[in-house]
């Protein structure tokens, strides 16, 4: 039996041996970008690889999702490795697919490249037969809450409950065989960062806005109309005159935007749609500012008459890393880049829905470095993949040894220590409580 150094040692040495398709794996999806839900080019990629690497698997699951497993030589805990199969849409990004603007200014393709590193190194080093349990190899659709029209229409038709990947598989039972999680996203370097560890991010609710007016002509008779796009314009400034409000620490972050502003400019617009997250550092914070929001968007069609239906989807939750496994990771982390390079997580402001499985279960959400830019920008590119995939590859590999080595010692106790703080019906009963459709109009 070969100790979790050895092991280690051999698991980044295989890594080593395939770093160039490894990375070759990021910029094929780099090259293939789709947004969540329709990423079928890229769900297909990832099972050829599965199959290539002889890996049983399960695919369509939530629409794109793909599940592989690896069993270890004898029976124990369940760990998943995750990445995200889904692009954003900026169209100018260099490159953005010219014909849908999807584009990977988010970094998911070299996710999908660490997970599949990762099985490399474990299938190939021979780690595998010495460790205790499964490790599964999780591709999820959908984490980027965007086309928030499309995934409504989704969910009207019944493909979908959740808008969001990983809510919608816990739906499905997808990680009820899981016992822990972990994943690591791409980021742009500060301070000398190579691996920044799992902090802590806002949870959201995504709010669908249509304002309903009168249509007329704009020029000859606009007081026959009423104008939906003046309603949207003043629930927009009546949500800005609440910023002064927000408190410093629940971080609020609420950023509508209007996607059909009316139909031609001949007519008083009758028909006006938005989206908007309205995000919170804790769950209090975000169902206070749910409704406060609300108020402020009603306000607008009370102005001048207009009807307003207000449909809350249910988001994500605020992200808790699990405290012992991010100490697993953070002695591989530093291992792999040295202990100076690899920094202290922060709260982060932006959201991911793996906030969803950390209540559910032990999970960690760290960051490698290799970007530049701005993230959902056009400019935000993988500058070093060494950084970007191979290195943070290494340091989940070595963490799944770590759990699953000595008959699983590492996992049960991190297990045992764990506060698990929902369970998987009482998160469905939670989120499923945010859901509604409210329609205001005068009289």
């Amino acid at each position: 039996m070969s100790t979790n150094d050895e092991m280690k040692a051999r698991v980044c040495e295989a890594i080593d041996r395939r770093a160039e398709e490894i990375v070759g794996f990021a910029t094929h999806i780099l090259g293939n970008p789709e947004p969540g839900f329709r990423e079928q080019k890229t769900s297909r990629f990832v099972r050829e690889q599965f199959d290539a690497m002889g890996l049983p698997h399960k695919d369509g699951l939530a629409l794109t999702g793909v599940k592989a497993w690896a069993d270890g030589g004898t029976p124990g805990p369940s760990v998943a490795v995750i990445g995200e199969l889904d692009s954003m849409i900026v169209a100018g990004h260099p490159h953005a697919d010219p014909e849908t603007g999807a584009a990977h200014a988010c970094g998911h393709h070299c996710q999908i490249a660490m997970m599949l590193g990762v099985a490399m190194g474990l299938r190939d080093s021979g780690a595998m037969a010495e460790l205790a349990g499964r490790v599964v190899l999780f591709a999820v659709p959908a984490e980027e809450l965007i086309e928030v029209e499309y995934r409504k229409e989704l969910r009207d038709q019944g493909q979908v409950e959740f808008i969001g990947g990983k809510s919608e598989l816990v739906r499905l039972g997808e990680f009820d065989d899981i016992d822990m999680a972990m994943m690591t996203h791409t980021a742009v370097a500060e301070n000398s960062s190579k691996i920044r560890l799992p902090g802590t991010s806002n949870g959201l609710v995504v709010k669908h806005i249509q304002y309903l007016g009168r249509g007329a002509h704009a020029g000859g008779a606009p007081h026959k109309g009423i104008n939906a796009l003046n309603a949207a314009m003043l629930g927009l400034q009546a949500v800005h005159a609440l910023r002064e409000t927000f408190r410093a620490e629940d971080t609020v972050r609420v950023h509508p935007i209007i996607t059909h502003g009316g139909d031609a400019v001949s007519a008083v617009p009758a028909d006006v749609r938005m989206e908007t997250f309205v995000r919170g550092r804790t769950l209090e914070a975000v169902k206070q500012w749910d409704r406060k929001v609300d108020r402020a968007l009603r306000a607008g069609a009370m102005a001048v008459g207009a009807r307003v239906r207000i449909t809350t989807i249910p988001g994500y939750l605020p992200l808790a890393n699990n405290g012992d496994m991010a100490t697993i990771f953070r002695h591989n982390a530093a291992s792999v880049v040295g202990g100076r390079h690899v920094k202290p997580g922060e709260h982060l402001t932006g959201s991911t829905d793996m906030g969803d499985l950390s209540h559910l279960m032990p999970a960690i959400h760290p960051y490698a470095m290799g970007a530049t830019g701005t993230g959902h920008a056009a400019d935000y590119l993988i500058e070093d993949y060494t950084l970007a995939v191979l290195n943070p590859a290494k340091a989940m590999a070595m963490t799944v040894i770590d759990l699953l080595a000595n008959g699983a010692a590492g996992a049960k106790e991190v297990k045992a220590k764990a506060k698990r703080s929902l369970t998987r019906n009482a998160y469905l009963k939670l989120m499923r409580g945010f859901a509604r459709e409210e329609e205001w109009a005068e009289g």
